[in-house]
């Protein structure tokens, strides 16, 4: 996917003013079928620009990350800057973890742009039309769909913004039943755009009919925990299975780690792509990875090292939100997503030699998404995962466990995977751990397992239930104590600021 933005026409501030900050004047671009394609790849890059948005949403108010018991900073002894407040729910007013709303709008506003012109422009092949609306909805209703999970109430603007209008830049959040049809309402857009079209466009980098499916199966999932039961579980069911009938492509690649390696591989439905000499993954780097100098004050215990290797160990980067070593250990070790996710550092009785029973774990960090190697120095450039097989294969056990199916053949496609030559149905399949006495548990935590680093977490557990997130993370440990709004972020100052109509979520301060 190119890097060149395309973004230019009716720019939407990141803030919630929902007017431009500058125009051009559409009358000069939207003339050619090469123009449009062009717009297309834009909002894919704007699209890739919001991962770090997506991944906080979606991750850091879980039990993944955190500081160790009585430390005020990282193993490495690097601050967390703030990102502690989302997993301590510390958030409020002035640091709410996410401002701004993600930034989310700015791209609402060039899909809401794209939709309109799409529905008035001869010079694009139907085929490419429908593809490009198929896009433009699906991807709208991603964007709503993480602003529900995250604010509640939201925003709906469905029409582009072309001009200032000084007397209009405010507009109330509509109720959470709004947002959710219109949500459900674009998701039927796109599939209907996209009819029998169930090609990939640049190895999987675009948006597609399949995405659009995957958000269908999780959006119905999320309504059939909110009373929608039966019913739309089913729906979700039958979207996760229009997949694989359609795509019978798709599957698991046999190699976990294989997959953050081999871009628009097998297992592959959607993801972000970042390419070196054109874009790299900026918040691995950020936020979540070491500064190699710090990190060789430690040693991996399985490979029985220091982690001072200059090409293995050059993270380059600032942890500032490190994983718990109890996460750490709640991996089974037999299970190669452990090894492929997660970097532990321990220390070592230096008068000793370095070896297992003389090292005392002080910490991790995510290493899922380790980059390459350019000329010595780490570059981020794996892709980022939207949607995967591994993803539908344990939505749609989900989906079975709702309807009173059995989930096993799902779940234990899954765990073969993870474990490898290591499997035995006996000991790892469902239903013969402990935690398979309650289903959702098990999915639950097969999907920590599976999708650390991909932000999936903190939505998993709100999708199934205030039960099933207090038991991870108590509710005594919300600085937030209203019910309803201590699962919800707070808005920021800056976006009540800029649009007065807005109300602040339950529980946290106005101004």
């Amino acid at each position: 996917m190119s890097g060149l933005c395309m973004l230019i026409v009716a720019s939407c501030s990141k803030k919630l003013d929902l007017a431009p900050e500058s125009s051009v004047s559409d009358a000069s671009y939207w003339k050619t079928s090469d123009q449009v394609d062009a717009f297309v790849t834009g909002v894919h890059t704007r699209f890739r620009a919001d991962n770090s948005s997506f991944l906080f949403l979606g991750e850091l108010r879980s039990d993944i990350y955190g500081l160790e018991p009585g430390s005020g900073s990282t193993f490495t002894g690097e601050a967390p800057q703030g990102l502690d407040a989302m997993w301590t729910q510390t958030i409020d007013l002035g640091s709410p973890g996410v401002s701004g709303f993600g930034g989310f709008y700015f791209n609402i506003n060039q899909l809401n742009l794209l939709i309109s012109k799409l529905n008035i422009i001869d010079f694009v092949s139907e085929a490419n039309k429908n593809y490009y609306l198929g896009t433009a909805y699906g991807m709208r209703a991603f964007y709503y769909f993480h602003l529900l999970r995250s604010w509640g109430k939201t925003v709906l603007q469905t029409e582009p913004i072309t001009s200032i209008d000084i007397d209009n830049l405010a507009k109330e959040a509509s109720a959470e039943a709004d947002v959710i049809k219109q949500i459900k309402d674009d998701i039927e857009s796109s599939v209907n755009s996209f009819g029998a079209n169930y090609a990939f466009k640049s190895q999987k980098a675009y948006w597609s009919k399949a995405a659009t499916l995957m958000l269908k199966g999780e959006v119905y999932l999320w309504t059939s925990h909110r009373g929608g039961g039966a019913a739309d579980a089913t729906i979700a069911k039958n979207a996760l299975t229009d997949i694989q009938t359609n795509i019978p492509s798709l599957t698991l690649l046999p190699v976990f780690s294989d997959v953050f390696s081999a871009k628009g591989n097998n297992e592959i439905i959607f993801a972000s792509r970042y390419l070196a000499n054109e874009a790299a993954m900026g918040f691995v780097a950020a936020s979540f990875v070491p500064q190699s100098g710090l990190i060789a004050n430690f040693y991996d215990s399985v490979q029985n090292r220091k982690l001072s290797d200059p090409l293995k160990d050059n993270w380059g980067g600032l942890l500032r939100a490190p994983v718990k070593v109890a996460t750490f250990r709640r991996f089974n070790d037999k299970d190669t997503r452990k090894w492929a996710t997660l970097q532990a550092g321990y220390s070592v009785d230096i008068t000793k030699r370095p070896s297992a029973d003389t090292m005392v774990i002080k910490g991790a960090f995510v290493r899922k998404f380790s980059g390459e190697n350019i000329a010595g120095t780490r570059s981020y450039t794996n892709d980022f995962p939207i949607y995967r097989y591994a993803d539908l294969l344990l939505l749609l056990a989900e989906a079975k466990v709702v309807l009173g199916e059995d989930p096993s053949a799902e779940i234990n496609l899954v765990r073969a995977r993870a474990y490898g030559a290591n499997y035995s149905a006996a000991i790892y399949g469902y239903p013969n751990q402990a935690i398979d006495a309650s289903p959702k548990d098990a999915i639950l935590q097969e999907r920590l397992f599976e999708f650390i680093f991909e932000g999936k977490r903190w939505y998993d557990l709100r999708r199934m239930g205030d039960a099933f997130l207090y038991a991870q993370i108590p509710a005594s440990q919300f600085a937030n104590s209203n019910p309803e709004g201590r699962v919800l972020w707070p808005i920021s100052r800056t976006s009540l600021t800029n649009n007065r109509l807005l109300v602040q979520n339950p529980g946290y301060r106005q101004f």
